[in-house]
């Protein structure tokens, strides 16, 4: 059943489809979440509230965007506002811009092609690239807030270019930019990690 049909059914009073909404997106909005704040716990405070807002909010949903896109909306806007307070307290160290590789080396495959599909997916061994994978996320979470919300709106959720843009508030074109920057940043640090032997 689509997004639509459990959305109707939602407005109508079904609990069972709220139940299925939550078992089909949960896992995803605690994981973006924890992307914006300093501990698992605080990601999956941030999702509980995302559902909270959720069931208040469905019967202003509008239908102007998809509802997953409306869906994580609500978690960035809460996980961001989590993050900065924890942040406040806590210090980082902001990144400076990573190294860059030729463009060429995303049409040679990998985990870069269109569309988008989650990382566990482009995987055929899960064994045996566990490191990778693993590499990956801990890449990923030490990029910039919004860098770090693009790769994983687009590459781990696969949301579309357009939606992260909306999500997000910035321009497709700016999307494109900063993804491509990241993917970069990304693949050459897990080569390096790979070449040293971290995995």
């Amino acid at each position: 059943m689509d997004d639509s049909a459990l959305l109707a059914r939602l407005l109508e009073g079904d609990e069972k489809a709220f139940v299925e909404i939550v078992r089909r997106y949960h896992e995803s909005l605690v994981r973006v979440a924890r992307y914006y704040v300093n501990s698992d716990a605080s990601a999956e405070d941030v999702a509980q509230d995302t559902w909270i807002a959720v069931l208040r909010g469905v019967e202003r949903f509008e239908g102007r965007s998809s509802f997953k896109t409306w869906l994580f909306r609500i978690l960035v806007n809460r996980a961001r506002t989590t993050g900065v307070k924890e942040h406040r307290v806590i210090p980082l160290d902001p990144l400076a811009a990573g190294p860059s590789v030729s463009a060429t080396r995303f049409d040679q495959g990998g985990l870069w092609l269109e569309p988008p599909v989650p990382f566990t997916d482009t995987v055929e061994d899960a064994l045996v690239n566990e490191p990778i994978i693993r590499l990956v996320h801990e890449s990923i979470a030490r990029l910039p807030e919004t860098p770090r919300a693009v790769v994983t709106l687009r590459d781990v959720e696969g949301l579309s270019t357009t939606e992260v843009a909306d999500l997000l508030g910035i321009t497709e074109a700016n999307v494109r930019v900063i993804l491509h920057r990241s993917r970069a940043r990304i693949r050459s640090e897990v080569e390096m990690a790979t070449q040293l032997g971290t995995p």
